[in-house]
């Protein structure tokens, strides 16, 4: 799987994209795409140029969440019609260069951001798509600091409001209302979670009927999680199931459209961030394996306890050992597992951490003055 021979010039750590692995997902997801179903890659997973230009060629459109993911989409050739925006703060500039680009839709999240998003339309002379982000107060099987869904969050409109929100703005000069927006959180593996939505869907809808408003955009968000324990044997998400929760029970209106916002089950599995062995540390109860990759590099471990497999790819043969996989930071929460049995390692063997195509470059800090990693694509070996 690991072109091994090939890593040996490159400085570690750094990030490999296996891009046949995400072609066949972007493929994947094409199979159950129907004829008004628009699929917006959620662009904060992973902004790596190579993985953008992929999506790019697969026909699929970006969501983002700021300035700066608007005009890498754009540079990786995303057509701006296909951009969604979303983001509780976004910035005059960045609605500026949506407004400039003339992207698909600004998912408005706030009543104040509509009243700006409506002034600067009307000095640009020029009329701004817009879809609400609405809070379903739906549940999310999922960690805490992912869960964006509920009533309390910093996230969206209330439900309650929904109405007055929508009739605020058709009563505007430079807003043309286009939709509904929702996300529930990440890493979702339960599809009753989804199905959940749906049904509030189908409530909110009509309500919005009896109230003669029809809502021509229907955004569902994303949310599928991956298979972080064994990416080898589920190296692609069950799209399927994730799919047919919305064909079963979402109850669509004539001519409407459905958009998802998918961004970790696109990208997680095909990214692996690779870190050289420093030291192998043997203390009284623990033996500790000393990488040069840290939380600088991959921080979800500390920032969630998210579990990454590592593997021992130089030496997969070698005998099972024990280890605290720990990284160089000068910090206590710079352990990425504990007690992980893994093909025994040695000073200069090369480790993957797997399924770290999501949220893992893209998050990576200078912290301690370290360099950032870089991405290499397959393609480029």
């Amino acid at each position: 799987m690991f072109p091994i021979e090939k890593f040996s010039s490159i400085r570690t750590p750094f990030y490999y994209y296996d891009m046949a692995l995400l072609d066949a997902t972007l493929q994947e997801i094409q199979k159950y795409l129907k004829p008004n179903y628009h699929m917006h890659y959620a662009v904060k997973a992973c902004t790596n140029a190579d993985v953008l230009k992929h999506v790019a060629q697969a026909g699929f459109g970006c969501d983002c969440v700021s300035g700066g993911e608007i005009e890498a989409c754009l540079a990786a050739g995303i057509k701006a019609q296909d951009i969604v925006f979303a983001g509780v703060g976004k910035s005059d500039w960045e609605i500026e260069l949506g407004l400039k680009a003339g992207i698909g839709f600004f998912n408005v999240e706030s009543i104040p951001e509509l009243e700006v998003i409506n002034e600067m339309a009307k000095e640009r002379n020029t009329t701004a798509h817009v879809s609400f982000r609405i809070n379903p107060n739906v549940g999310a099987h999922t960690h805490a600091n992912i869960t964006t869904g509920l009533a309390e969050n910093k996230f969206g409109i209330d439900m309650e409001d929904m109405v007055d929100v929508i009739r605020m703005a058709q009563q505007m000069s430079n807003i043309q209302f286009m939709g509904l927006h929702f996300h529930i959180g990440s890493q979702l593996l339960v599809m009753d979670d989804f199905i959940a939505l749906c049904h509030r869907v189908n409530e909110l809808q009509d309500k919005l009927e009896a109230e003669g408003i029809q809502v021509p955009n229907i955004n569902v968000g994303g949310g599928l999680g991956i298979d972080y324990q064994d990416p080898d044997g589920n190296p692609i998400p069950n799209f399927k199931a994730y799919f047919e929760a919305y064909n079963d029970n979402l109850k669509l209106r004539e001519g409407q459209h459905l958009h998802f916002e998918l961004g970790r089950a696109v990208v997680a599995q095909c990214g692996s961030l690779i870190s050289k062995v420093l030291f192998v540390k043997k203390g009284h109860y623990k033996q500790f394996a000393i990488v040069d990759a840290g939380m600088t590099d991959l921080i979800r471990p500390a920032l969630y306890d998210a579990y990454h497999l590592v593997q021992n790819i130089t030496s997969p043969e070698n005998a099972p050992e024990k280890y605290d996989v720990v990284g160089p930071i000068c910090e206590s929460s710079d352990v990425f597992v504990k007690d992980h049995t893994m093909p025994a390692v040695k000073r200069g063997d090369l480790v993957a951490f797997r399924s770290a195509g999501a949220y893992g470059e893209i998050m990576a800090s200078q912290y301690n003055c370290r360099r950032l990693p870089q991405g290499i694509s397959s393609e480029k070996l």
